[in-house]
């Protein structure tokens, strides 16, 4: 019972950044906008350590972040190992393509790579001030990217309770949908916070920490952000684009040949 409220806490989490990522930039935009090749790229390296786990049996050993082992790389290498299993990698792949590119669309694909490289070397750090070295707050358990995605996906939040899409929300439903839009973006460092008091749930006070970077980046930043404007320019490679090129693509080569 233990096991499947951390899961599901874990997942409702999630649910939250996930819903905030996609009010912060527009459900509506999404067909339109460029490529997020920062996700890409950071997807690609997480699918590639699941390659190298499954073709190289002394990978894991090689490259988590065991702390009874020594390499200055492994807090670095085991955010792209997973160890959860299939359906493990599977949520932590997809998570960290979503947040990714939501994050690449507002942040930009810079600022996308700095707080993500901040979600891996961070946390640690922090721990160390809490005095929580020897029970870390990082959820990756010597591996995987659930902890650094969490952290990332908080920055979003963050960023939609002071920045938000009051406008685009006051146009739409007023008042209610601004409260409703803070309420959301509130909801991640609240449950994250419960989860860590009430499970030690490193998700949890991970999610804390990106949301207080978020709202620091997002001070300091913000009159460089343009992700309304990016929105809007014309690009030759969107994200429609390339899905009707893909889906071009797949019908020719099930067509049968004469």
């Amino acid at each position: 019972m233990d096991v499947l409220l951390f899961n599901v806490t874990t997942a409702a989490l999630m649910v939250l950044m996930f819903n905030s990522g996609l009010a912060l930039v527009g459900q509506g935009t999404l067909g339109g906008r460029r490529i997020p090749w920062a996700a890409v790229g950071l997807t690609a390296l997480a699918l590639g350590g699941v390659a190298l786990q499954l073709y190289w049996s002394g990978a894991m050993g090689a490259l988590d972040a065991d702390p009874a082992k020594s390499g200055w790389w492994r807090v670095v290498t085991s955010v792209f190992m997973q160890n959860g299993g299939f359906g493990g990698a599977a949520w932590n792949i997809a998570t960290l393509a979503a947040v990714a590119a939501f994050a690449d669309w507002f942040w930009g694909a810079p600022l996308t790579l700095g707080l993500f490289a901040a979600g891996i070397l961070l946390p640690e750090q922090i721990d160390k001030l809490w005095g929580q070295t020897s029970h870390s707050t990082d959820p990756r358990n010597f591996a995987g990217s659930s902890g650094t995605t969490y952290f990332l996906g908080a920055t979003l939040a963050a960023t939609l309770l002071l920045h938000g899409a009051s406008d685009r929300a006051a146009g739409h439903g007023g008042a209610k949908a601004v409260r409703k839009i803070r309420l959301l973006a509130l909801g991640v460092p609240v449950l994250g916070l419960a989860m860590w008091i009430a499970q030690e749930n490193g998700h949890g006070l991970v999610s804390v920490y990106g949301f207080v970077l978020g709202a620091l980046a997002w001070a300091a930043f913000r009159t460089l952000l343009r992700p309304d404007l990016a929105a809007q320019r014309p690009t030759v490679l969107t994200v429609t684009s390339l899905t009707r090129l893909l889906g071009r693509r797949t019908r020719r080569a099930e067509e049968p040949t004469v």
